[in-house]
């Protein structure tokens, strides 16, 4: 698509209130289900309730004049040192390809119960983005078909990226594997 194509396609996505389109069209999909939103030198982003990520997800795929057809990306934050409370949040990185716009949404997430559904019945790709952060932060993935260790191995204790891992703690040794 030339980049004047690409320019026609964003005009034509419909803005609601003056923000971008895809957060005009989640604030009206899932009014309740939207904690917070900004678009700030065209970087949108949204936070939305746990309990209704897949939806959103799904909506945001297959909705044609949005059309996410990428996650780019997916990691997560641990707050614990800021003070921010829910302690982690899950964010998702989106792209799309027809319409040439971003998207990045937030999922925050109790210390007690981190735990999202897994979005790879939209995108393949996040089986190993969920599982590298289930690994370093050990945040589960309801319904990931493998959430299993991608980055350590299997006998390692804990969680790397996790704020409060102590740095000199020493992990058990393990026997090679033939």
């Amino acid at each position: 698509m030339s980049p004047e194509q690409q320019n026609n396609a964003q005009a034509q996505l419909p803005q609601v209130d003056g923000e971008r389109p895809a957060l005009g069209r989640l604030h009206q999909q899932f009014p309740e289900a939207i904690l917070a939103s900004h678009s700030y030198r065209g970087d949108d982003t949204i936070s939305v309730a746990g309990d209704s990520l897949l939806p959103i997800m799904q909506f945001l795929r297959e909705t044609p004049e949005l059309s996410f057809e990428t996650l780019m990306d997916l990691t997560a934050v641990d707050y614990l040192k800021m003070g921010k409370s829910p302690r982690f949040e899950v964010v998702y990185h989106l792209y799309s390809l027809t319409h040439n716009h971003r998207l990045r949404v937030k999922v925050p997430l109790p210390e007690d119960l981190p735990e999202v559904d897994s979005l790879t019945s939209l995108w393949k790709i996040a089986d190993w983005y969920e599982r590298e952060v289930w690994d370093m932060f050990g945040i589960k993935f309801r319904g990931h078909p493998d959430l299993r260790r991608l980055l350590m191995y299997e006998e390692f204790e804990g969680h790397p990226l996790r704020k409060d891992y102590p740095k000199s703690r020493r992990q058990p040794i393990v026997a090679q594997r033939t």
